[in-house]
């Protein structure tokens, strides 16, 4: 532990340089910061995204659609670059007031229809089209109980965890080993799950794998935060299987290169239009 305590003022004052690697889109206050429309394409479903985790798992739930021949689930993947701020224009906080990722309007209906959070998504996505989501009611509150665990669980292996291990411009003992301890306890929960079910609410591939694969997948197999040795991610046998099954889905492969801009050039495509898109 450190020497140097730090004593929180009566009233705390924004330090817009504190922050670390994302301190230049950090802000305590909503709303726009500039004027933009976002695009429109072709497609029944306009896609505002990243292929952030958060955004993958939107992504992974349209391809899946897609590939079940759902023409009323094509959709237009817009990129917004949230290093530069693209989430504060005034065409995306239209749709998200909350100015995070992924957004989704659906044309389909009239009005169009606004739909943000991730969660809500999935859910919105399932409903709509009947499918990823258990018909029968304990199935479905089973999925849903685990869609809500990773919206609940979610923020303290990103903004906990992922931001002290891996983004904030100092490394500090205290909360590294606070997040880690929680974020080794929900593999644990994850784990003991899938040792009896071969996806994470039962024997159905459902919204629920498609929330949490991004995220405790990825850092299971170290593709979140380079840190898989650090959490021992080996000891999670049964969270490898289940990773590694999901990621080899075809719609899985496609959605995590959805309005993604690094990485392997073959793996990037920065918008998508259409399936073939994904050609190059």
């Amino acid at each position: 532990m450190s020497n140097d305590t730090y004593v929180p003022p009566r009233v705390w004052t924004w330090d817009k340089d504190n922050g670390g690697k994302f301190a230049s889109i950090n802000r305590p206050i909503a709303g726009p910061t500039h004027d933009r429309e976002l695009p429109r394409g072709e497609h029944p479903l306009q896609l505002y995204s990243l292929a952030t985790p958060n955004g993958v798992k939107v992504n992974i739930m349209l391809e899946e659609l897609v590939e079940l021949g759902i023409a009323e689930a094509e959709y237009d993947a817009w990129l917004i670059r949230i290093s530069e701020g693209d989430q504060f224009g005034s065409g995306f906080v239209d749709i998200n007031p909350n100015s995070k990722i992924p957004a989704l309007l659906d044309t389909s209906v009239n009005p169009p229809l606004r739909v943000f959070e991730s969660g809500s998504i999935l859910l919105y996505l399932a409903e709509k089209f009947g499918h990823f989501i258990p018909q029968d009611i304990a199935g479905r509150t089973e999925c849903l109980n685990w869609l809500f665990w990773q919206m609940g669980s979610g923020p303290l292996l990103g903004g906990g965890f992922g931001h002290f291990y891996a983004y904030a411009p100092e490394k500090f003992e205290y909360p590294i080993n606070r997040y880690t301890m929680e974020v080794k306890r929900q593999l644990d929960v994850l784990n003991r799950q899938l040792a009896d079910n071969h996806y994470i609410a039962g024997e159905q591939y459902s919204i629920a794998d498609m929330a949490i694969w991004p995220w405790y997948g990825g850092v299971a197999t170290n593709q979140v935060y380079e840190a898989a040795e650090f959490l021992e991610a080996h000891n999670y046998t049964h969270v490898l299987r289940w990773a590694e099954e999901v990621g080899q889905r075809p719609a899985v492969q496609r959605g995590r290169q959805v309005n993604r801009t690094w990485g392997e050039l073959d793996e990037q495509v920065p918008e998508r239009h259409s399936a073939s898109d994904f050609d190059h």
